[in-house]
């Protein structure tokens, strides 16, 4: 298994744990592109399949039910309690829940026959050391699939904009890198063979920009954290409001913001 003595990106890695321990409301958004992306992934009874960053557990439980022996791993551990009760209301007492890193996934080598993600191993601030621990566990022949947002919609022009106001650490990719297929092309590289996309949309439903502004300041861990940066400076705090309701008042229709994701499947060689 991996091991990192010193980690440089420790302290960036605990406020992302503590930001998104508040996500588990925009679950029921996830349910659906979760159970597309357990679809895109071809997952098979019996197989043996590990969900990265699984958060409360949705494409864990979609990929149980479909007979997969399945393992959720997660940064924050709030999110595996309420994993815990999604799984227990569906009746499963069999998924191995794990608390833990996606730079060091505390399994053996070869060890499962899909690796998945949905929006979750792209916020590993390394992603070549991410990949090559998802790569790493998964079998020769076995699938890597995964779900992220490209930087070109919503969720990715959301990420840039709050980058703008609260700089990611030096060294640390941007999560949207992981929604353009020329950059998911060159991270895999001649690991893989297969390489599909596809893509999907998930619609949040928010009554006004002003609306899908405070949804995301309470639920999602990157904007949840540059507020909290901010609660001292009223006036850039009121300028990157103002420009968060407008990014989102194009996506806005009949009260749902539009979320445009890739779907990403490779085949390990």
């Amino acid at each position: 298994m991996s091991s990192v003595t010193t980690d440089p990106f420790r302290e960036f890695k605990q406020r992302q744990r503590e930001g998104w321990k508040f996500f588990a409301p925009l679950e029921s958004s996830t349910t659906l592109s979760a159970a597309q992306l357990v679809n895109f992934a071809e997952i098979r009874a019996g197989q043996a399949v590990l969900d990265v960053g699984t958060g409360t557990g949705v494409v864990a439980i979609t990929a149980r039910r479909r007979g997969a022996r399945v393992s959720g791993l997660d940064l924050t551990p709030e999110l595996l309690v309420r994993a815990r009760e999604n799984s227990a209301i569906a009746g499963i007492d069999d998924i191995d829940w794990k608390e833990g890193d996606a730079e060091s996934l505390p399994y053996g080598d070869a060890s499962f026959d899909v690796v998945m993600s949905e929006f979750g191993h792209m916020f590993a601030p390394r992603p070549e050391v991410a990949i090559g621990e998802m790569l790493r566990v998964l079998k020769p022949g076995g699938r890597v699939t995964f779900a992220t947002w490209p930087p070109e919609f919503l969720i990715g022009r959301m990420f840039t904009l709050v980058s703008k106001y609260l700089p990611l650490p030096p060294g640390a990719s941007p999560p949207s890198q992981w929604g353009d297929p020329a950059m998911v092309r060159e991270r895999l590289g001649d690991r893989v063979r297969d390489l599909a996309f596809s893509g999907g949309v998930m619609f949040v439903p928010a009554l006004s920009p002003q609306h899908y502004r405070a949804t995301m300041e309470a639920t999602s861990g990157p904007v949840i954290k540059l507020v909290e940066s901010l609660r001292d400076d009223a006036a850039k705090l009121a300028g990157f409001r103002a420009e968060i309701e407008a990014l989102a008042s194009q996506y806005l229709l009949d009260n749902a913001a539009r979320q445009d994701f890739l779907l990403t499947r490779a085949t390990k060689n």
